[in-house]
């Protein structure tokens, strides 16, 4: 098997922290995805700072994993970057995919918070860290070393394949 079926959403962590290599393979990994004319809209938060992570689960209730986390990466948008209207969630989707398959080869645990489109989420994320309007905050996510183990991920459906035309 590889990263693809072995990542899982880890929501316990251990009490280590996540070393600054670490964190800027899993950034570059988020860098290297696709986006619409390799326009890139996205900006990454690293968030280490053990005061403000604590604020995070005060208002997304979503997010109680980060009690735990050492670290957290809020992944936004620029969408004046974008060369495609329209097209910079899809993008932010692929680097936010990118890096948590990239943590689980790095040996490290990771679940994808949901953050755009809540506009209250948005909001609260801009206040707390100080991002621009311009910015949209779109995903969080928590990371650390793994404290649970979950088996291998096979989701195939059969009945959700189509050949050729809707059947």
């Amino acid at each position: 098997m590889n990263s693809l079926f072995e990542r899982r959403s880890i929501r316990k962590f251990k009490n280590k922290p996540v070393e600054n290599t670490l964190i800027k393979q899993v950034l570059k990994a988020g860098m290297c995805a696709p986006s619409a004319c390799n326009s890139k809209p996205w900006h990454f938060i690293v968030i280490d700072d053990r005061q403000i992570l604590d604020q995070i689960p005060k208002f997304h209730n979503y997010a109680q994993m980060v009690k735990e986390s050492p670290v957290a990466i809020l992944v936004c948008a620029q969408p004046s970057n974008e060369k495609i209207k329209g097209f910079w969630p899809q993008d932010c989707a692929a680097a936010t995919q990118n890096i948590l398959v990239e943590a689980v080869e790095k040996g490290l645990g990771t679940v994808w918070v949901g953050v755009h489109p809540n506009e209250q989420f948005e909001k609260d994320f801009r206040e707390l860290l100080d991002i621009p309007k311009d910015i949209v905050p779109f995903a969080l996510i928590p990371m650390g070393y793994p404290d649970e183990h979950k088996g291998i991920n096979d989701r195939y459906l059969e009945e959700r394949v189509h050949q050729n035309k809707w059947q």
